[in-house]
């Protein structure tokens, strides 16, 4: 059975319990100080943790012991922190500020930076084998790392990061900016649901239907951080507000109005507690975490 527990005490012990994983296979890391140095910076930079918590969330949803899911909490952590590192690059958006603090490359350079995201990036992988000592079977863990593979490369993350740069300055559809979003943020919020399914014992069809509705949850996260870009508070998300407009880009309140994006914040969450409801899963905490993401203020 599911542990049940209120969002707030789910988050801020499953945090504490995914940063003490983190940093435990930090100081495993046998490589030069600086670039040690460097990656953990970014992974103690904060944030809500919140791709390892749907990892867990989901895994208590199936009534699986969270531990379990730990190896893949961290690496997708990993993962998004080299995407943030290199993202906040001159040659990127050239962001001085992440989450309050200086960014990476201000504190280390340009080339540590890359070279820590780049380091982030491959030890995720090697964390990942850490799985095969928690039971979970070779072709198991071999499909699992496929997957996280294809939400952060080509056809996921990095592709939608260049979808997102070609499109600066440019008028972009409806579909074109939810391609960006589904491919830049989604995929990556999307394995976190659906590796924990995978680890939980979900049957295929479950799978399918967390599919859809982590593509709606995406999408949910992406507008609202388009709407905090323009009414949120600078102190709270911790770097200058007004950053999509400076830099040219297409968003879901410049595309659909501020009215418009708010509506479409709501349809894709309620579209996401309608597919969470028809599977046979305890839920609540899932649902709770939908909510989060439609009021989250950083």
């Amino acid at each position: 059975m599911a542990q049940v527990m209120d969002l707030q005490t789910f988050m801020k012990e499953r945090k504490k319990l995914v940063e003490d994983a983190l940093f435990s296979y930090m100081n495993d890391v046998e490589a030069p100080q600086v670039l040690v140095e460097s990656m953990i910076y970014s992974l103690k930079a904060g944030g809500k943790r919140l791709r390892p918590l749907l990892v867990l969330a989901t895994l208590n949803s199936f009534g699986k012991s969270e531990k379990l899911g730990l190896p893949v909490a961290c690496a997708v952590e990993m993962i998004h922190t080299y995407s943030l590192i290199h993202d906040d690059l001159p040659s990127m958006d050239d962001d001085d500020y992440r989450r309050g603090k200086p960014t990476n490359h201000k504190v280390y350079g340009e080339a540590m930076a890359i070279l820590a995201g780049d380091a982030l990036l491959t030890y995720s992988f090697e964390v990942m084998e850490d799985l095969l000592n928690q039971g979970v079977s070779p072709i198991k863990v071999v499909t699992l790392m496929k997957e996280l593979s294809k939400a952060s490369g080509p056809i996921g993350m990095v592709g939608g990061q260049v979808a997102d740069m070609e499109g600066e300055g440019k008028a972009l559809a409806l579909e074109d900016l939810e391609y960006i979003h589904r491919n830049k943020t989604g995929k990556l919020l999307g394995y976190s649901i659906v590796a924990g399914a995978i680890l939980g014992d979900a049957t295929e069809e479950q799978i399918s239907k967390l599919y859809a509705f982590a593509d709606h949850l995406g999408l949910a996260f992406q507008i609202r951080d388009d709407i905090l870009d323009i009414e949120g508070d600078a102190e709270k998300i911790g770097k200058p507000i007004g950053s999509d407009t400076l830099n040219e880009k297409v968003t879901y309140p410049s595309l659909l109005t501020m009215g418009g994006a708010k509506e479409k914040l709501e349809y894709h969450i309620y579209e996401a507690k309608r597919l969470l409801a028809d599977i046979p899963l305890e839920s609540d905490l899932l649902s709770q975490l939908c909510d989060l993401i439609a009021k989250r203020d950083h």
